[in-house]
Parts: structure tokens; C-alpha cells; sequence
């Protein structure tokens, strides 16, 4: 596996148990105990995955993900002690893959990172997938999105959500059926993940074409709706 996971913690006893846990599971985990070296640590480490505690020095937990979102689609996954609903929906709308309240089962941790994993890797033996519409492209392949011909960023589970709506025109999904159907039925979070993202796409597709939108289905769900 030899998967490397970027460990970002100032708890001592925390990071020790992940070491151990994750070490056991095959990974290689990389401990560091403050925000500025977590940011440091994308560039020089190259983790397929972070586990971030929100409460750091130097840079808290929020900063952390904004700044590694600028630059880097690595899967993130919070770890906090808060367990409050704006605090998760905070975390997903910066760029969070998941997020796990503390004290937490480190059975659990190892869980989520193989299927938060699972999600975000694009298997590279697959043939070609690819969806077109006015003014925007979505290929699952090599995980890009084009508006009008342009490369336009997004996380890996924004581009997946995407194209499962845009590969299936005007046919609307429920909220859990998006979940069951693109993060996974192993997937812990709830339904209002699936609004995050949605969101978040709105935001990057607003005014592109007025041959299709992604549209709220109200008390159902969404659909990619095309005119």
C-alpha cells in the first residue's frame, strides 16, 4: 500500500495511536503538530490523505484546509472536538471530504480513510468517461472539469456528484440516493453533505448556459436538468 498519511495533530497520545493503528493497516503516516507545517507538508510529503485536528498552532484547523484547497485536491478529513452541526458543515464547505468528532474509535478512522479513499481515487484501468453539454465537459477519467473550454478546479467528490447527475439527464435523485450512489453506502456523514456540494458547483456554474442547470427538486431531491 505504502499509502502515505499526513497526521496533523498537536495531541501527542493522538497522533501515537494513529501512528500505530494506521502503520498496522499499511500506511505510512507523517505526524506533524502545527497549521504552517501542515500547509508546508503538501507540497514535501505528497499524503493521499490528511486527517487535520481543527484546534492547531499557528494556523487552526479552518486556515489549514482553506490554504491547501487553494492549491491541492488531497482528501482532508477534520478531526475535532467539536461536534456542532455548523462546525461539519463549516468543514465540508472549506473543502472537507469528511469529519469525525473526537474522542472517536480509531477502528472508525481507519474506516472512513479507506472509503473516503476509495471515493477519490479514480481507478486507473477504467476506460474513458466523459460527459458534454453546452458550455461544460466533465471527464471522470482524469477528474476535469471544463467551462466554456477553461479548466475550472474542483474536489474530486464535487466532480463525481457532477457527473452522476449530468450522465443521468432530468432524472431526479434523493438526497440519500446521491449519497448511496456516489459517496458510498459506507459513508458516514448525512444528507446535508450532498447540499454542501451542490452548492458549491452552483457557485462554479452560475450564468454558464441556459440549456441546463442543476436544479432543487423540492422534498425530493436534484436533477441536471437540460431544456
Amino acid at each position: 500500500m505504502n499509502e502515505k498519511i499526513l497526521i496533523v495533530d498537536d495531541d501527542a497520545n493522538i497522533c501515537e495511536l494513529l501512528r500505530i493503528y494506521l502503520s498496522k493497516e499499511g500506511y505510512v503516516p507523517v505526524i506533524v503538530n502545527d497549521g504552517m507545517a501542515a500547509v508546508e507538508s503538501v507540497t514535501t510529503v505528497k499524503p493521499a490523505l490528511i486527517l487535520l485536528d481543527i484546534m492547531l498552532p499557528k494556523l487552526d484547523g479552518w486556515q489549514v484546509c482553506r490554504k491547501i484547497r487553494q492549491t491541492s485536491d488531497v482528501p482532508i478529513i477534520m478531526l475535532s472536538a467539536k461536534g456542532e452541526t455548523f462546525d461539519k458543515i463549516l468543514g465540508l464547505e472549506l473543502g472537507a471530504d469528511d469529519y469525525i468528532v473526537k474522542p472517536f474509535e480509531t477502528k472508525e478512522v481507519v474506516a472512513r480513510i479507506k472509503a473516503v479513499l476509495r471515493r477519490t481515487v479514480a481507478p486507473a484501468a477504467e476506460s474513458p468517461k466523459e460527459v458534454s453539454f453546452d458550455n461544460l465537459s466533465i471527464s471522470i477519467t482524469n477528474y476535469e472539469m471544463k467551462v466554456r473550454g477553461v479548466h475550472v478546479d474542483a474536489p474530486p467528490k464535487e466532480l463525481e456528484l457532477l457527473f452522476h447527475l449530468a450522465s443521468n439527464p432530468n432524472r431526479v435523485f434523493t438526497r440519500d440516493q446521491l449519497l448511496d450512489e456516489v459517496w458510498g453506502f459506507d459513508y458516514y456523514g448525512d444528507s446535508r453533505t450532498v447540499d454542501v456540494h451542490i452548492k458549491r458547483l452552483r457557485e462554479k456554474l452560475e450564468g454558464v448556459s441556459d440549456k441546463w442547470e442543476l436544479k432543487t427538486v423540492w422534498s425530493v431531491g436534484y436533477k441536471f436538468e437540460t431544456k
